[in-house]
């Protein structure tokens, strides 16, 4: 592509690759994302080297983009992305020299293709190299059986309600990776999941598809939800033919009955819940209830900050009780999960803030890449279903990677 070429249509992917070089060849921190149900491409720069943390207090934060990880910190604060450049684009209909920023615009050399992606690659590749000794090889079979196993005779004792163990699945960063084409077709393949890519120098690269809003507010309204529940996408019309077992459906009310807790805490009475209903999510089908408060109606205009702190870690990522549960992750689980099942997403952009729980996501290593998945176990848990589970997780995100596009 070149921009002299006057009314010649340019690619989401090679757009894609232009912020993609921008951001990781410049020494600081950015963020790439597309909300559900949109058709807004945004990108975040942050030009400071070093990586920022800020306190969750989100109503007083900068226009910016924040990652915490699913370990409390002790000092209890994120990492943030700050809005030093923010450009968004829509993605609806084919993109045309006069829809880029300026500074793209001037930038003719961005658009030559093949050279472009292959520094892109290169600088993929040398990421992170530190981490490489801290991935925990605990992403085998046998081992997570026995922690689901574990998990189930814990609820049977009655020392848990529900856990939530996780695994992970480490794969080479194949030859000729394509970061730009594969996040266009995260984009395409999942309209209705947070798509995503990070990366902050010296902490983490991070790409993913999450379906799970943590918290939204926007305008008077504070929104969550409660999601639950998973089985793989069949049919033609998989939304009608989906069956539920009761394991599942127990699952996703103590998820929703975590959110009602919360809101019983502060003595919030004045909620909308809508749900369950099953939602698509890519190849994957789960069980969804939504909840909405009218913030300025019921006085909590800090709403947002006061339900992270209740939320994190939800026990659709952790367990019941949670301080039970995150004993028993810490104890058995054996993995560090760095930012999978913590949060990340904008705030105060545009006067909104959307938070997504980390799921369906993979961070890249030193020429790797490290796939996380965890499954929900119940008394009714079956080991061998639970590793299933987390291989169609992980597949998710893992096919794209490995070239194998739908």
């Amino acid at each position: 592509m070149n921009l002299t070429e006057v009314g010649k249509a340019i690619s989401l992917e090679e757009v894609l690759d232009v912020f993609l070089q921008e951001g990781l060849a410049s020494g600081g921190s950015f963020a790439l994302w597309r909300k559900p149900n949109s058709s807004q491409l945004a990108f975040i720069q942050d030009f400071s080297q070093s990586p920022r943390r800020v306190s969750l207090h989100v109503e007083e934060l900068p226009a910016g983009f924040v990652v915490h990880p699913f370990a409390d910190q002790e000092d209890k604060k994120a990492f943030f992305i700050q809005a030093d450049r923010y450009e968004k684009l829509s993605i609806e209909s084919q993109l045309s020299q006069e829809d880029l920023p300026s500074w793209m615009q001037a930038n003719k050399e961005a658009f030559e293709g093949a050279e472009l992606k292959k520094n892109i690659l290169k600088l993929l590749a040398g990421l992170n190299p530190q981490s490489t000794a801290a991935i925990t090889e605990t992403h085998d079979k046998e081992h997570f059986l026995q922690l689901v196993e574990r998990g189930i005779q814990a609820i049977a004792t009655g020392t848990l309600e529900k856990i939530v163990p996780a695994r992970t699945k480490v794969i080479p960063i194949p030859e000729g990776f394509d970061l730009g084409r594969t996040l266009a077709t995260l984009l395409s393949q999942y309209p209705y999941s947070f798509v995503n890519f990070f990366h902050i120098p010296h902490v983490g690269t991070w790409m993913g598809a999450s379906p799970e809003t943590l918290i939204k507010t926007e305008g008077d309204y504070f929104y969550t939800m409660s999601l639950a529940g998973t089985q793989p996408a069949q049919g033609n019309n998989p939304l009608k033919s989906a069956a539920w077992t009761q394991k599942e459906i127990e699952e996703q009310a103590l998820v929703s009955r975590y959110v009602v807790d919360c809101f019983k805490t502060i003595r919030l009475r004045e909620y909308e819940e809508h749900g369950p209903k099953t939602i698509l999510a890519g190849n994957l089908l789960h069980l969804r209830s939504d909840f909405k408060v009218n913030m300025q109606s019921t006085g909590f205009s800090n709403l947002g900050s006061v339900m992270l702190s209740l939320l994190h870690p939800t026990s659709a990522v952790c367990g019941m009780p949670r301080k039970e549960a995150q004993a028993f992750l810490k104890a058995y689980e054996g993995i560090d999960r760095s930012f999978y099942s913590g949060f990340l997403g904008p705030v105060q952009v545009e006067g909104a803030t959307s938070l997504f729980v980390n799921l369906r996501t993979a961070s890249f290593r030193d020429g790797q890449v490290v796939l996380y998945a965890g499954a929900g176990v119940t008394e009714d848990s079956e080991p061998e279903k639970e590793w299933e589970e987390t291989e169609l997780k992980c597949e998710i995100i893992g096919r794209f990677i490995q070239n194998q596009y739908p």
